[in-house]
């Protein structure tokens, strides 16, 4: 077992208090705490005790480390990531690509010589990015798109001249035609229309008017954190959640989806794809994301653990990982699995055991690496959150 020291990544959207007190440290007066690492992800991998950074460990020892069926399905990689992500403001309009696209959109930019570091690359790995949201605090997010003929409701609601193009592509094509007609607007008319939009959601949100009130509200948040976004009429088409805490999401390829705000346990395969939608001053790749994403309409389902193996288990449909909330007491319990893992505690003290006299002793906010197989006892009082593999 290893103990790990991880990076914070510092994002405008990010939170100023939520990771530093998770991590006992002075909340810094400018610098926003977004997205604690814990993985081996090339961008930010942890660092073990002895200074090598998790992945190139890995690399070195991948049988032992990853076990002999994760490396058969997933190379010299550590097939997932996890974060504590902790947003004070909106992120991007996203989505992520399936492995099929993602192993495309790589070797075709590859092949055209695009850098890595380019700001219009699109594709930074070959690999797909489903991810699981488990809210720690209070969370909302947009996540895929509402019933059609509810967002048609939504926007008529507005009254709006401006809307009558979106309405009418809406009602004849559905969100197929829709989103890129909004996206693909020109410069004034996208300003126009945006700002058209959270004047008049205003008004509603004024009167108190119930129905859409979140969406409207938010509409006009987002509106005021990104001029001229069409993101912001597009967020009217998304379902808003509001998750409670120990409720979670997952986000398949395709989904669109925008974190905005609260605090979670994040945790998601190892890549960097992200294929931006709106509400982002970065690039949007208008092509590559109507390629990418899932225009189905309905309901976002809310997800509620299950009893599993060392506490409640949030299953989701991908092989890469798995997460296990332990809530430990001062009983030593098994945590052993087949694959590796990556152990966070977020209350109390936990005291790991594993064979003979190896112990570790993880406080709030540290967390810990056990290899593929490691037998591994827990006993606190303490929260662990576990992420391992779903290999079976």
């Amino acid at each position: 077992m290893w103990h790990l020291t991880s990076n914070v990544r510092h994002y405008p959207w990010g939170s100023r208090t939520v990771i530093p007190e998770l991590l006992g440290r002075p909340a810094p007066a400018e610098l926003p705490h977004a997205e604690l690492w814990m993985g081996a992800h090339p961008d930010l991998p942890s660092l073990l005790a002895d200074g090598r950074p998790l992945d190139k460990a890995i690399v070195e020892d991948p049988v032992r480390l990853l076990g002999p069926r994760v490396r058969e399905r997933f190379g010299d990689r550590l097939p997932f990531l996890m974060k504590i992500l902790a947003a004070d403001a909106p992120l991007s309009l996203q989505a992520h690509p399936t492995i099929e696209q993602a192993m495309a959109g790589y070797a075709a930019e590859e092949a055209a010589g695009v850098p890595q570091d380019d700001p219009t690359r699109t594709f930074k790995d070959p690999w797909h990015k489903p991810e699981l949201l488990l809210a720690l605090t209070t969370f909302e997010a947009l996540c895929g798109f509402r019933p059609v003929e509810e967002s048609l409701h939504c926007l008529a609601k507005l009254q709006l001249p401006e809307l009558k193009p979106t309405i009418a592509a809406l009602a004849r094509g559905g969100l197929r035609a829709a989103i890129p007609q909004l996206i693909a607007l020109s410069g004034k008319r996208r300003t126009h229309l945006v700002e058209a939009v959270a004047r008049r959601a205003g008004q509603f949100v004024a009167a108190a008017d119930p129905e859409f009130i979140n969406t409207y509200r938010w509409a006009g948040r987002l509106a005021e954190a990104y001029p001229g976004d069409p993101g912001v009429v597009i967020s009217l088409m998304c379902n808003h959640l509001k998750l409670a805490p120990g409720e979670a999401i997952f986000l398949p390829a395709g989904n669109l989806h925008a974190y905005l705000c609260g605090a979670g346990v994040e945790v998601m395969a190892s890549s960097d794809n992200v294929l931006r939608g709106g509400l982002t001053r970065k690039h949007v790749d208008l092509a590559a994301l109507i390629e990418v994403l899932d225009f189905t309409d309905g309901r976002v389902p809310v997800m509620h653990p299950v009893l599993g193996p060392g506490g409640l288990r949030y299953p989701v449909p991908v092989e890469d990982f798995d997460l296990t909330r332990c809530q430990l007491d001062h009983q030593s319990g098994s945590l052993t699995t087949a694959g590796p893992q990556v152990l966070l505690c977020t209350e109390g003290e936990a005291v790991l055991a594993g064979a003979g006299d190896d112990e570790l002793v993880l406080r709030r906010g540290e967390s810990a690496f056990v290899p593929a197989g490691q037998p591994v006892t827990a006993r606190g009082p303490a929260v662990l959150y576990r992420t391992t593999t779903n290999v079976r």
